[in-house]
């Protein structure tokens, strides 16, 4: 089971035709050849019916998309830490901006990663926020304008300052914390500047998952983000 490093491509397949089922996996081996090709990891983060199917078939970090602030018990229609680690996920998104939850809960999931041994991976709309978040000690935590997310306009383009401010905030209250960013993130353009702003790594979904040439994508990506490795 592939183990997260940086800098890292974390892959949110979303709920797209594109990366569902079959087509997840047909984009996970996709990764998988990448990230071989490159050394750069790359994570996906898929559907919770769609873990097991990956975990198996494919030898990159699998995520769940959300988990819920819940143990074992009576909670019909909710996402158990335990099944998704069963299934073979690693770690988690938490708190994307498609899935909001409030800090109390966030807060309860951390500690639920902590207990289970998973990654995880929070998103934050602010900086604000993302320093909130540094203070519960995730493994890293992403900055995403919500205003961004799938519109083709990358945060380290439209909104520089907003990342080197949440890199700056999270290293002030805990230096731990890994920051990353994503929204609208299309190009390895995209990711440099990202990189060179102070992150660790993206999160990206349609830039991959919708392209014409995921493959293609993902290999200029990974191939800008090798000069940033430690």
């Amino acid at each position: 089971m592939s183990k997260v490093t940086y800098p890292l491509l974390l892959v949110n397949l979303k709920t797209y035709p594109q990366g569902t089922g079959k087509k997840a996996l047909e984009l996970a081996k996709i990764c998988e050849k990448v990230m071989k090709k490159t050394d750069v990891c790359i994570a996906v983060a898929v559907q919770a019916a769609d873990i097991r199917l990956i975990s198996t078939e494919v030898d990159v970090p699998v995520f769940s998309q959300h988990i819920d602030p819940i143990t074992p018990g009576s909670n019909t229609g909710q996402i158990l830490i335990g099944a998704i680690k069963e299934a073979g996920a690693i770690g988690t998104l938490i708190n994307h901006s498609e899935k909001k939850i409030k800090l109390a809960s966030i807060a309860k999931i951390l500690q639920l990663t902590k207990e289970n041994d998973l990654f995880s991976c929070v998103c934050a709309s602010t900086s604000k926020i993302a320093g909130a978040i540094a203070a519960l000690e995730p493994n890293c935590c992403a900055i995403e304008p919500p205003e961004l997310i799938g519109s083709g306009i990358s945060v380290s383009t439209a909104k520089p300052e907003i990342i080197t401010e949440t890199v700056d905030i999270m290293k002030k209250i805990n230096s731990q914390v890994v920051p990353l960013c994503g929204a609208g993130i299309t190009n390895s353009g995209d990711v440099r500047k990202a990189l060179e702003l102070g992150t660790k790594g993206i999160l990206v979904a349609s830039g991959v998952v919708k392209a014409a040439n995921p493959e293609k994508i993902l290999e200029e990506m990974a191939n800008v983000s090798r000069d940033f490795t430690d």
